[in-house]
């Protein structure tokens, strides 16, 4: 958003509207969407018309949107035909090592990631369990984080050995994350909570979600390798975060999966919904496996090409 939102600014035909708050997805007799209904910045309910509506929310707030969206004609939610708005929800397993170094390394500064691993990106059936990912290393905390819970475990939490600590190994630490797989299971979901609302009175999110056993023998088998990684290198102590269910991510998938067959996928391969001709979801939601690692770069190629796609049929009167 913060490259292509200024460029698509500058062509005088793009707007921003701060503050707003998509309430539903309309849709009129003949199964289109005519445009959006959000709440203003003053929380006003306002229409915005468009010929065609892509939605951005990614894998939690995309379904539910297309669930608020319901209607007579759509009883189970916007272009939920295949039952399958919300379902084989994915956040990928993140896990990892802390380590200490004798020198500084000052990993706070410049790119996030600065090196990454890929060796065992592919599954490997002697490893006894389906699965794989990346190990990169990086930082990512800031001095107030890194003090509340970026010492070892042995390190003083208080008083002055506390602060000695932390200005020592500020410049000495660094984190080997380790990025796995994530099996789509149609148990793990995002449905609408039946009490729950939010301040603009609409249904809440909720989240179902439990690891397959396979994703957590991943993440241990890759957490071991980025421990190996660390003391070949010089690493005076390493500690590793424990592998245990995950109850959030920052990486949310397959919610709206893509697929041919109407009965088996919410949108078809140009992201173009099935059961609504003028509807598009560009985001993480659309993925059907969990790419092992960082999505984002997936997920921007394929909302440039469905971007082309769009462009194309609106040149041909198809949306």
């Amino acid at each position: 958003m913060a490259t292509m939102l200024p460029v698509a600014e500058a062509t005088g035909r793009c707007e921003i509207r701060p503050g707003s708050y998509v309430a539903r997805v309309d849709t009129n007799p003949e199964g289109r969407a005519p445009g959006v209904s959000y709440f203003d910045a003053q929380r006003r309910l306002q229409l915005q018309r468009a010929r065609a509506v892509v939605l951005c929310a990614n894998g939690a707030e995309t379904p539910r949107l297309l669930l608020n969206s319901a209607t007579s004609r759509f009883k189970d939610g916007l272009a939920n035909s295949s039952g399958l708005v919300g379902r084989h929800l994915m956040f990928n397993t993140y896990f990892g090592v802390h380590a200490q170094f004798p020198q500084p390394l000052n990993e706070y500064k410049s790119v996030q990631n600065s090196r990454i691993v890929l060796d065992f990106y592919d599954t490997d059936p002697q490893r006894g369990f389906y699965g794989g990912g990346g190990i990169d290393a990086r930082f990512g905390k800031y001095p107030i984080t890194f003090a509340l819970g970026g010492l070892p475990p042995d390190s003083p939490t208080w008083g002055e050995a506390f602060a000695r600590s932390l200005a020592e190994q500020y410049t000495r630490t660094m984190f080997f994350g380790a990025h796995g797989t994530s099996l789509p299971m149609a148990t793990n979901n995002i449905t609408l909570d039946p009490f729950l609302k939010d301040a603009w009175g609409l249904p809440c999110l909720r989240v179902t979600y439990q690891d397959h056993p396979d994703d957590l023998k991943n993440a241990e088998f890759l957490t071991a390798r980025a421990t190996e990684i660390a003391q070949a290198a010089g690493a005076l102590k390493t500690w590793p975060e424990p592998i245990r269910p995950q109850s959030e991510s920052v990486h949310l998938l397959g919610t709206c999966r893509m697929g041919n067959d109407p009965r088996t996928s919410v949108v078809d391969r140009f992201h173009r919904a099935h059961d609504v001709p003028n509807l598009f979801i560009c985001d993480g939601s659309s993925m059907v496996s969990s790419s092992r690692g960082q999505p984002t770069e997936t997920i921007s190629a394929l909302a440039f090409r469905a971007g082309e796609h769009l462009a194309a049929f609106a040149k041909r009167g198809d949306i």
